[in-house]
């Protein structure tokens, strides 16, 4: 036990009292020395600010919150200045200790993934790892690539799309920046829609280039429920 040392009553008795501690900070965690002075990378933050965007989507931040925890994430040079921008966060307490670098861990990202329907469909959704190219070939089928939940672990995204006579649906949220100024339309379609609301961080830029015959490509963020409409709130994601 460390300590100052002062003598208290007659000769003999001493006293030890504690060292004064510095007020933890809300809702963070611990985290070893070696790991808080490590210096944050762009992929680090945008994966910070990913994890804010989500919890703000699902209510526990408000925009206020969100905002400036966004600036503090963006300007944040170490591992300890992100770590307690999450640790109240239930995405992050399951990860005691290095809540920050576990969460930032970067998943397995292919270079190149092949989707080819003939007269089927194909989808991809749910907490997916986006590749860093898409090659899709769809001649009477339908292709869903929903990136609402996906994991984000590249800046861009190319697409080289080969529609026939089939359907491609891009499914987007905040944040996802899609460009198909490549795309060339014989007699089908491109309807491209994007989100309302106020703007964030790009964390994804999308590049689709190639082919729409006779089908048909769409952008969009997914549709709201029933009750999101009627009471005018937004998706969430």
């Amino acid at each position: 036990m460390t300590g100052e040392v002062s003598p208290v009553g007659g000769p003999g008795e001493l006293s030890i009292r504690p060292e004064p501690t510095a007020p933890a900070v809300p809702g963070a965690q611990a985290e070893p020395s070696e790991q808080a002075g490590l210096r944050a990378s762009h992929e680090d933050r945008d994966r910070v600010v990913e994890l804010l965007r989500v919890a703000a989507g699902d209510g526990r931040l408000t925009a206020e919150e969100l905002d400036q925890r966004l600036e503090a994430a963006l300007t944040a040079r170490t591992y300890s200045e992100l770590a307690v921008l999450t640790t109240d966060l239930p995405v992050a307490a399951s990860q005691p200790g290095t809540a920050s670098r576990a969460a930032m861990t970067p998943p397995d990202v292919k270079d190149l993934v092949r989707i080819a329907v003939t007269s089927g469909s194909a989808k991809r959704d749910g907490h997916w790892v986006v590749p860093r190219r898409i090659e899709l070939r769809v001649n009477s089928g339908a292709v869903n690539l929903d990136l609402t939940k996906a994991e984000i672990a590249v800046p861009e995204l190319h697409i080289d799309a080969e529609v026939k006579s089939g359907h491609l649906k891009v499914l987007t949220r905040p944040g996802i920046v899609v460009d198909t100024d490549d795309v060339e339309v014989r007699s089908g379609a491109i309807r491209v829609r994007t989100h309302r609301g106020p703007a964030v961080p790009v964390i994804l830029r999308v590049h689709i280039s190639g082919h729409v015959g006779s089908g048909s490509l769409s952008v969009r963020p997914p549709r709201r429920t029933f009750w999101q409409w009627l009471l005018r709130r937004p998706a969430q994601y």
